[in-house]
C-alpha cells in the first residue's frame, strides 16, 4: 500500500490510499479517482515528504540495542562463570588434555592468544571467542 498527498484543480488536498504507484496511474487514467470535496476528476499528485527517521531516533534505537546486546553478553558471562571452569591463561594447554585424554569436563573457560585459538581450532578442538563484558558495563 502507499500513500498519495492529492490535490485538485479546485485547489483542495487530500490523502488517498492505493495498493501501488501502478494502480494509481491506472485509475487516474480512467476517471476513477475524484475530489472528496467538488467530485472533479482532475487530481493529481501533490509534493509528498517521506517519513524518514531522524538521526537521533536512530541513534536511540542504536543506544537500546547496544545495551540489550550488553544485557546479553552480561547474562552470557554470568551462566560460563556458574557453570565452567576458569582455567586463565592455560586455556590452550586444558583444551588440548580434554581433548586427546578425552578427560570428561563440565566446561572451562579462560583466555588464549589468536594464534592459540587458530591451533586449537586446526586439531579440529571446538572453541569459541566471545566478548568478555565488564561486570560494571551496563
Amino acid at each position: 500500500m502507499i500513500k498519495f498527498n492529492l490535490i485538485c484543480k479546485c485547489g483542495k488536498t487530500f490523502e488517498s490510499w492505493f495498493s501501488s504507484s501502478k494502480e494509481y496511474n491506472s485509475l487516474i487514467k480512467r476517471k476513477l479517482v475524484t475530489c472528496i470535496y467538488c467530485n472533479s476528476t482532475s487530481i493529481k499528485k501533490s509534493i509528498m515528504a517521506p517519513n524518514l527517521s531522524s538521526k537521533s531516533n536512530k541513534r536511540l534505537n542504536r543506544d537500546k540495542s547496544t545495551k540489550d546486546v550488553k544485557r546479553q553478553l552480561l547474562k552470557f558471562r554470568k551462566y560460563i562463570e556458574q557453570n565452567c571452569k576458569n582455567v586463565g591463561d592455560n586455556f590452550a594447554k586444558e583444551a588440548r588434555n580434554i581433548h586427546y585424554d578425552k578427560k570428561n569436563s563440565k566446561g572451562i573457560y579462560g583466555t588464549a592468544t589468536k594464534k592459540e585459538t587458530m591451533e586449537l581450532q586446526e586439531e579440529g578442538i571446538e572453541v569459541d571467542t566471545i566478548p568478555w563484558i565488564d561486570k560494571s558495563e551496563n
